[in-house]
């Protein structure tokens, strides 16, 4: 008797209890439409919690919809999160700090927070590496760029995306699509 409630119990944990602790430990995903088709993230929020919360934030306050990949550089990134297609930003939040201690690297298909030369100056803008870009790694002198996940589906999104034709913006700089690529929308799918 004593061996069958064991098993009862034992059997309650793996179907009852498992399944939770599954879920808990499963990554946010992310789908960003754009006008050129449907990027997918997974973030890590067991590696960089506080970059995670901070983007998430802003997907769930539609943020990023309607802005424009403002920035493309083929053969190193494609960025975005920062303006609209007249070159206008929008009110951030206070900066999120920097986790690029973390172990996690700038390899092809990550996605990292953008920055300025203050390591802790993290917002709205984030770009999507399209090379390993060990250059914007922590090292033991400086911290790096935060990675906080990574493209799990449309990677051909983010080469085409790459391949746009770029032009000098008196705004946005030199690498700005010429003709505007937008992020549609972004939302949490799971």
């Amino acid at each position: 008797m004593k061996k069958l409630q064991h098993l009862i119990a034992f059997t309650l944990i793996f179907i009852f209890i498992l399944p939770i602790a599954v879920l808990a430990a499963e990554k946010p995903r992310v789908k960003i439409e754009t006008s050129m088709g449907n990027i997918i993230l997974e973030l890590d929020p067991e590696k960089a919690p506080a970059n995670v919360k901070n983007f998430l934030q802003y997907v769930n306050g539609a943020y990023y919809d309607g802005l424009i990949f403002h920035r493309v550089i083929k053969g190193f990134m494609i960025q975005t999160g920062g303006y609209d297609a007249d070159g206008k930003s929008r009110p951030a939040l206070k900066p999120v700090i920097n986790e690029s201690l973390h172990g996690l690297k700038n390899k092809k298909w990550t996605v990292a927070m953008a920055r300025s030369d203050d390591a802790d100056s993290a917002t709205t803008q984030f770009y999507i590496n399209t090379r390993n870009n060990k250059n914007l790694d922590a090292t033991r002198k400086k911290k790096g760029y935060t990675v906080f996940g990574r493209v799990v589906e449309g990677i051909n999104v983010v080469k085409a995306i790459e391949k746009v034709e770029v032009g000098p913006d008196l705004y946005l700089g030199k690498h700005r699509p010429v003709d505007d690529v937008f992020v549609i929308k972004a939302r949490v799918i799971k």
